[in-house]
């Protein structure tokens, strides 16, 4: 079979299985986000923290709810790195410094996982378990939440509650991702996937010497990582390495793992406002981002001018021969336009443009799908502003859901969309402007530029995938990367929980003949316009100076 073949049929039988779980899973996710039950597990945490599981909060309630347990998991996140080496199962590996202890802590909190350290040296087994994991599965679920608190604004009226940030976070991780997470990490130990508690084994090479090989607790973290769009490696290389993803069966599992909740999410949003075709509709416009840029990585990929190039057939380097082209630029794609963030090859040796498509995939704000909840409320954001523009046209008050959209539902979509971008060119103008940070880049020139713009990208979306060719471990980096990934979080979070709260205290308007259809093809077609104009065209000039002026040199 040859590869060009290979590729077509693992992204069929990828679309498949996406289109197989898109009903089951989303009808499920809206179930335990509506149901009036509670399971005894929950009624019993409830009853310890003190929440009151029948009292709804109001949106600042609500969003200080979102920022207080985000706090409180930075802390202990930070407190158990800084005093790592002190509590079992440390491995001996020394403590983390103050400066990229905070940056990591900050990262696993905000679904970013951007990784200045190496995993599988920088920390112990008990850090990743009780740490790292544990927050990919609550920073999942924070995002799941606060798009279910946004999808309540819409099917509720002449109110000003948005649900409980208690339930819905107990909810999501134990009848959500926990029971996937078991189910996927059995799947993985069978595929070879490491699990073990094992820290560093000398074995002997092909070539007769020593290696120091170390195990861990690999497959746990590494379905989590992905079903959460959370994206850290146990071990450097991340999805590269073949101790996390050692075959081409269970490279397409994980990039299915990383997809399939927010693929799925659309439906949960129709089946919450009463109608199945405005998920339609939001998944249509995810799915043709998603082929669009797969489709584009690949073709940019196998484009290889220069002599080495062409005896390989297409642009190799930083690929596993395991996966090839195809299966690395569909990973590629797929981790950038989600808030993944893994990696199974290096987007610093991408061509240029295939480079390029990974940082404009993360730019457009990681909307197709996205990350778990991110993705969805990203997109339901633009919609907001796809009917605004589509009420301008006409001369008539916008409206999306029966809800009218007035001057200040629009002010809380506009800084949303507005918010991301500006963290991302001040942070890498600042960069570039520094004389000591810029001699952090391995490379100069365009390539230079696009490894700084990559990486605040990266941190302020919340992706965590790093183009690499960049020294990011100083205490400048570790701030400024950190400071874009908190706010690159929780500013958008508030303007949609703000916005969800507006939304929630309208009375509904009916439907009328010059009411939008928000379900049609042509409704698909203007969103998807909304989506590259009104985000694509923000970070353009940064773009040309960087990975389009470099395919063009």
């Amino acid at each position: 079979m040859g590869p060009t073949l290979a590729g077509w049929l693992q992204a069929v039988a990828l679309v498949g299985a996406l289109a197989l779980c898109y009903r089951p899973l989303g009808d499920y996710i809206a179930h335990l986000l509506t149901s009036a039950k509670h399971l005894r597990a929950e009624r019993g945490l409830y009853k310890v923290v003190g929440v009151d599981a029948g009292a709804d909060q109001r949106w600042p309630v609500y969003l200080r709810s979102v920022l207080a347990f985000s706090a409180l998991s930075v802390l202990f996140l930070y407190g158990l790195i800084r005093l790592q080496t002190h509590l079992l199962l440390s491995l001996g590996v020394p403590e983390m410094e103050a400066h990229q202890a905070w940056n990591t802590a900050i990262s696993f909190t905000t679904n970013t996982n951007w990784q200045s350290y190496s995993g599988e040296s920088a920390m112990g087994h008990l850090v990743q378990m009780a740490g790292l994991a544990v927050q990919n599965f609550v920073s999942a679920a924070v995002g799941i939440a606060v798009v279910a608190a946004l999808i309540r604004g819409f099917t509720r009226n002449r109110t000003d509650r948005v649900g409980n940030f208690w339930v819905d976070l107990t909810r999501i991780v134990l009848r959500l991702l926990l029971p996937i997470s078991i189910v996927f990490a059995l799947v993985l130990v069978a595929s070879g996937v490491v699990q073990n508690f094992h820290g560093f084994e000398q074995v002997t090479t092909l070539g007769g010497g020593t290696q120091s090989v170390p195990g861990g607790p690999v497959a746990s973290q590494e379905v989590i990582k992905l079903l959460g769009t959370n994206g850290g490696g146990f071990y450097n290389a991340n999805s590269a390495h073949p101790f996390e993803n050692p075959t081409g069966f269970t490279n397409l599992l994980e990039v299915f793992l990383l997809l399939v909740i927010a693929f799925a999410l659309p439906r949960t949003f129709g089946k919450m406002v009463g109608d199945h075709r405005q998920g339609y509709a939001i998944v249509a416009v995810m799915g043709l981002f998603w082929v669009a840029s797969a489709a584009l990585i690949t073709f940019f990929e196998h484009q290889h001018s220069g002599s080495a190039l062409q005896a390989a057939g297409a642009a190799m380097e930083g690929k596993e021969q395991r996966f090839g082209v195809a299966a690395s630029s569909l990973f590629a794609a797929s981790t950038t336009l989600t808030s993944t963030g893994a990696v199974n090859s290096f987007h610093d040796s991408f061509t240029p443009l295939g480079g390029g498509l990974t940082v404009f995939d993360m730019m457009l704000g990681e909307i197709a799908p996205g990350g778990t909840g991110s993705g969805l409320y990203g997109m339901l954001i633009l919609a907001i502003v796809a009917v605004f523009v589509a009420g301008l046209m006409v001369g008539r008050t916008p409206e999306y859901l029966g809800k009218k959209l007035g001057g200040r539902e629009m002010k809380f979509a506009s800084l949303y969309i507005l918010t991301t971008p500006a963290i991302v060119l001040i942070g890498a103008g600042t960069a570039i402007a520094l004389p000591g940070e810029r001699a952090g880049m391995l490379n100069d020139g365009a390539h230079g530029f696009s490894e700084v713009l990559y990486a605040f990208t990266s941190a302020a979306n919340n992706n965590g995938s790093a183009f690499a060719g960049i020294t990011v471990n100083t205490t400048w980096y570790d701030t400024a990367l950190g400071l874009a990934m908190v706010c690159g979080r929780f500013l958008p979070m508030v303007f949609v929980l703000a916005l969800a709260g507006s939304l929630a205290r309208q009375r509904p308007v009916p439907a009328s003949a010059g009411t939008l259809p928000t379900h049609r093809p042509l409704f698909v077609g203007l969103l998807s316009g909304v989506v590259l104009i009104v985000v694509g065209l923000t970070y353009f000039p940064a773009l040309a100076l960087g990975p389009i002026a470099e395919g063009l040199h």
